[in-house]
């Protein structure tokens, strides 16, 4: 009980891209930049095993962002295209690409790295994915003309993809939907009905992310304004509890997010987030363990999943490797608790 996993993305190594950035420029290209991005996954797969995590992943060091890495493999989109787009509901604008036909995965973009990973540990094996709301939030559409109809498309394309990572050897699928905290009437209208045409099929573990966004300036002054309760997640989870979604993942270190909503949720695992992800202070084992103590009161030990808050990926090396350590710590605390 109390297997660790962390979110997803890690830091990239100063030598392989810019460092402490959600959009990093390569330091390499062609085969040698294939060769630097597996030594990186290596690197941090060994780190992750070193630290105690139990379900690890590549931490996302095959791509340069957690929706185009993915995105840049798909025809239907003009990448030469650029369109301002108010991310998250306006949180913050970017200059995005824009979707101008219908969408396809030309051939596999992630299996080859799975394939990677599962010949170099014996651990759980984890791979994440962009949801479909949350690639339709990262993309301006100049063809499909509705926000549902081309979630729909993409999930056709990531349902094609996922069965591969699965027959890749991956033991857990987790989609990205960052998304479904901000758009609730979405969510119920076509994001959870996008989310499952995503993840038909598949016999392995399914995991569903939602945070409260990266530790950056644009996602910690939203946070600032969302009061002394977070109650978003009290939407949506009845709504996931009934999907068939095996995981939830949610943001509950350092956040006012009450943990007694994860009581809409007694279907599933929970990946509860007991270490933030914002740069600052490490949190302890004590208080990792505290955080999921107070899960406990809401769900039973053997569904709690200790996690990151969200992905690592802005952050310094060191700092994303203390965090894994202290979750790890915090995690054993809570076995020889329960043990007792």
């Amino acid at each position: 009980m109390f297997h660790t996993t962390i979110a997803g993305s890690l830091p990239k190594p100063a030598w392989l891209a810019e460092p402490e950035k959600l959009w990093p420029r390569w330091k390499f290209s062609g085969a040698e930049l294939e060769q630097a991005k597996r030594d990186a996954a290596l690197v941090w797969l060994k780190e992750q095993e070193s630290a105690g995590i139990d379900i690890v992943c590549d931490g996302e060091q095959f791509r340069g962002h957690f929706v185009h890495g993915f995105l840049e493999h798909i025809d239907g989109i003009d990448w030469d295209l650029k369109t301002p787009m108010g991310i998250r509901d306006n949180r913050y604008t970017v200059d995005v690409p824009t979707v101008t036909a219908p969408v396809s995965r030309p051939r596999p973009v992630h299996a080859e790295e799975v394939r990677f990973m599962r010949a170099h540990t014996r651990n759980a094996l984890k791979f994440t994915i962009p949801g479909p709301m949350t690639i339709c939030d990262t993309l301006a559409d100049a063809h499909y003309g509705r926000r549902a109809d081309m979630a729909m498309a993409f999930a056709d394309v990531l349902n094609q993809e996922v069965r591969e990572l699965e027959a890749a050897g991956a033991d857990v699928i987790q989609f990205d939907e960052p998304a479904f905290n901000v758009f609730g009437k979405d969510v119920r209208e076509w994001g959870i009905a996008a989310l499952e045409r995503a993840a038909a099929g598949l016999k392995c573990k399914t995991a569903v992310h939602i945070c409260y966004g990266y530790g950056i300036e644009a996602n910690i002054r939203w946070k600032e304004s969302l009061g002394t309760e977070w109650r978003q997640y009290e939407e949506i989870f009845p709504l996931l509890n009934a999907s068939r979604i095996d995981q939830v993942s949610l943001e509950c270190a350092g956040s006012h997010v009450p943990i007694s909503l994860i009581a809409a949720l007694p279907d599933k695992d929970l990946l509860i987030g007991a270490v933030a992800v914002a740069p600052g202070r490490i949190e302890t084992p004590a208080e990792v363990a505290a955080t999921l103590r107070e899960a406990l009161k809401h769900a039973d030990a053997g569904r709690i999943f200790p996690c990151t808050n969200c992905g690592m990926a802005p952050l310094p090396r060191a700092l994303a490797l203390a965090k894994m350590k202290v979750l790890a710590e915090g995690a054993f605390v809570m076995r020889k608790e329960i043990a007792a």
